[in-house]
C-alpha cells in the first residue's frame, strides 16, 4: 500500500509530511506504518517503516532524526544526527538535508518553518509539554538559528480531538491554576469529567507566541483507526500496545 502523507499549504515550499499509518510493513495491532522503536513491534519492521519514510522525504535513513521524547519543554538544535537518543521534545535545525521527525499517538505533532531564513522545527506537544512551553521553546530555538518569529509558520498535525479527550477535575485545575482563561478549552462531560480541546490550546499558545500563521490539519487520531494510531483508543480497547505516527519536516 502506498504511503499516505498529509501536508499543509502553510509550510510550503518546505518539504514536510504528517504520515498516517497506511503503507507500512507492520502487522497485527501495529498494522501499517508504525515508526515507534519504543513499541513492542519487531525492531526490523520498525526500521523498514522508518526507511520508507526517509525515502519518501528524500533523505538517508541516518538523516531522519528523532529524539527520546519525555513530555518536556526542551528543544534540541542539531547540525547532524545526534549520538544516541538525547531526551527532548522538539528539534530545530538550519542544516539542509536533515529531516526532523516527531512520533505521536494522540499528542500534537507540530511542524514549524521560516522558509525565507531556512530554519525548521518539529515538536511533540502533549498537554504537559504544551502547558510547560515546548512550543515557545521551539520558536526560541529557531530564532537562535536565524529565524524571525513573525515569519514562522506552524501546523499541528493529526491529534486527539476534544470530543474524544475526557479528563478529570484535577487535570482541569492544573490549567486553571496556570491561567483562569484556559477554561475556554474545556467543555462539560459526564459527572465531574470534562473534555479538553488540545489542538485549540496548541493554536492559542502558538498565536500568543507571535508566529506568522498557525493551523491544525483537523484530523482526529482517536476517531479514525484506519488512518491513525491512538494511545487512548488502544487503552479503551484493552489492547497490549499501540503504534506511533511520524511527522517530518526537512530543508
Amino acid at each position: 500500500m502506498t504511503l499516505e502523507i498529509i501536508t499543509s499549504r502553510l509550510l510550503q515550499p518546505v518539504r514536510h509530511g504528517f504520515f498516517t499509518r497506511r503503507g507500512g510493513a507492520s502487522s497485527g495491532i501495529f498494522a501499517g506504518l508504525n515508526c515507534g522503536p519504543g513499541s513492542s513491534d519487531q525492531t526490523e519492521i520498525v526500521e523498514i517503516n522508518r526507511g520508507r519514510v526517509a525515502m519518501a522525504m528524500g533523505v538517508e535513513d541516518r538523516d531522519l532524526i528523532t529524539v527520546s521524547q519525555v513530555h518536556s519543554a526542551t528543544a534540541l538544535p542539531v547540525t547532524a544526527a545526534p549520538e544516541g537518543k538525547p531526551e527532548a521534545d522538539a528539534i530545530v535545525t538550519a542544516t539542509p538535508g536533515l529531516a526532523l521527525a516527531i512520533l505521536t499517538a494522540d499528542c500534537q505533532p507540530v511542524l514549524f518553518a521560516d522558509a525565507e531564513a531556512g530554519v525548521i522545527g518539529a515538536a511533540h506537544a502533549g498537554w504537559r509539554g504544551a502547558l510547560d512551553g515546548v512550543l515557545e521553546a521551539t520558536i526560541e530555538g529557531m530564532e537562535a538559528l536565524g529565524a524571525t518569529r513573525s515569519a514562522i509558520r506552524a501546523v499541528i498535525g493529526p491529534t486527539i480531538s476534544q470530543r474524544a479527550y475526557e479528563v478529570g477535575p484535577e487535570f482541569l485545575d492544573r490549567f486553571l491554576d496556570d491561567d483562569p482563561e484556559n477554561a475556554r478549552f474545556f467543555a462539560g462531560g459526564d459527572g465531574d469529567r470534562v473534555h479538553f480541546d488540545l489542538p485549540s490550546y496548541g493554536l492559542h499558545r502558538l498565536r500568543e507566541a507571535g508566529v506568522a500563521e498557525a493551523d491544525w490539519t483537523g484530523h482526529c487520531t482517536y476517531h479514525n483507526p484506519e488512518r491513525f494510531y491512538s494511545f487512548r483508543r488502544t487503552t479503551h480497547a484493552g489492547e497490549a500496545d499501540y503504534g506511533r505516527l511520524i511527522s517530518v519536516i526537512r530543508l
